[in-house]
């Protein structure tokens, strides 16, 4: 799919992975479950912590690193995947698998030079053009680079993914003006009434200066939302090939402060190790007195440059804004249990998802409020505190008879904790 589009930002249901995002701590996980059989079904939340729990007995099981990759990649953590798949190549740093997990991952951050050179590593290591094409096409285009990117995407066609990269290709075409190309590309998903293919002919009008007709399309495909739609729509025809890019993949709109445009929002630092929280608590020392954190407010925004959330519709109540209040903060003085129901990098986000789980599964969570902790610029939503471990797995194991995966994490002495308003 096209991840975080703006069409996507707008009905949430349809893009939102489930309640267990980025599940990442796996301390005193329990045994993992079986494979799904030939057949079956798996979601990324659930393959992520099957993943989870397997790395939780044996860190350098290479599969296990790839198979929790590839699961935080398709639930939108693209920064978590890149920490496993780095751990990977560092099992087996003669695959040219792993190499290109963080090449798909980095393109989801937006960073494409360094995707660039991650997919070059992946060819020295013997990966085919087939093998990366779908995600270095999508790099090709945020540098600019459309004739390349439509050239991947071609190739892709024929590979594990082919109606993403018949959208991806045809958003490309649009970008190059290309328009009767770019509806062609698309007929036979229109033909199925896909989703994607719906939102992406939307996109293609408004690119190619038909907002009138990227609104009609709007309309048929989430109705009553062309409205608010009209700005961002008309404004996508007036910007440069990389920006539309990054505005109709990612939701980015010039502005932010970037210099060079949203296509050029790249960290400087080299990609963080993901993966030594796992570490610390797979192989625990003795906890050090640390120093409480400074508790700021969280931001009452989105970042500049990003759409600003619409209402979310939860099924039997009022719409909810997206972004919530400040929530209460507190230094937590010792070592608290508590069970880590999601993650991500915007904390605004996460009241709104505890407030989803809470009306979906009352009686559950009767009496029972949500935390946010913060820090290296992720926040978890989080339920506790609890007395001991096997409470915790107690309540655990009556989330998951709802399908809620939840893990056990542990908060460091001093670290502050905050509670989400009732």
């Amino acid at each position: 799919m096209i991840r975080i589009s703006v069409l996507g930002a707008c009905a949430a249901a349809m893009v939102l992975p489930g309640s267990a995002r980025a599940q990442y701590i796996g301390g005193n996980a329990p045994p993992p479950p079986a494979a799904p059989l030939p057949g079956q079904v798996e979601t990324p939340g659930a393959a992520l912590a099957r993943n989870i729990r397997i790395l939780a007995g044996d860190p350098r099981n290479y599969q296990a690193l790839l198979g929790a990759g590839q699961a935080a990649l398709a639930s939108g953590d693209a920064e978590a995947a890149i920490g496993f798949f780095g751990r990977a190549s560092e099992v087996n740093a003669a695959s040219w698998v792993p190499k290109v997990g963080q090449g798909a991952s980095l393109v989801q951050l937006m960073d494409p030079n360094a995707a660039m050179q991650a997919f070059a590593e992946a060819q020295r290591l013997g990966a085919s053009q087939g093998a990366i094409a779908l995600d270095r096409g999508l790099a090709y285009d945020l540098l600019g680079d459309q004739a390349r990117a439509q050239s991947d995407y071609r190739v892709a066609l024929s590979g594990t993914d082919p109606n993403e990269a018949r959208r991806r290709l045809a958003l490309s075409l649009a970008v190059s003006g290309r328009r009767a190309e770019a509806l062609a590309a698309l007929d036979p998903l229109l033909a199925r009434r896909d989703p994607g293919a719906l939102r992406a002919r939307a996109f293609v009008l408004a690119l190619t200066g038909d907002t009138g007709g990227a609104l009609s399309a709007v309309n048929a495909a989430l109705p009553g939302l062309a409205g608010s739609m009209d700005p961002f729509l008309r404004r996508l025809s007036t910007l440069q090939p990389a920006e539309k890019i990054a505005a109709v993949h990612f939701g980015v709109m010039p502005g932010n402060g970037v210099s060079g445009g949203p296509a050029a929002r790249i960290a400087q630092a080299p990609v963080e190790d993901r993966l030594g929280d796992i570490d610390r608590l797979l192989h625990p020392a003795e906890p050090q007195a640390a120093a409480a954190p400074q508790p700021g407010p969280i931001p009452a925004g989105p970042p500049a440059g990003r759409l600003s959330p619409v209402p979310t519709v939860v099924p039997g109540g009022p719409a909810v804004p997206a972004v919530s209040q400040p929530v209460p903060a507190a230094a937590v003085q010792r070592s608290r249990i508590w069970l880590q129901l999601a993650s991500g990098t915007d904390p605004n986000a996460l009241p709104e998802q505890f407030r989803r789980l809470v009306n979906r599964n009352r009686d559950l969570f009767e009496n029972i409020s949500g935390y946010v902790a913060e820090e290296n610029g992720r926040s978890r939503l989080l339920i506790g505190p609890f007395k001991s471990t096997a409470d915790a797995q107690t309540f655990a194991e009556d989330l998951s008879s709802v399908n809620i995966d939840s893990f056990s994490w542990t908060s460091a002495p001093g670290q502050v904790v905050r509670k989400l308003p009732q």
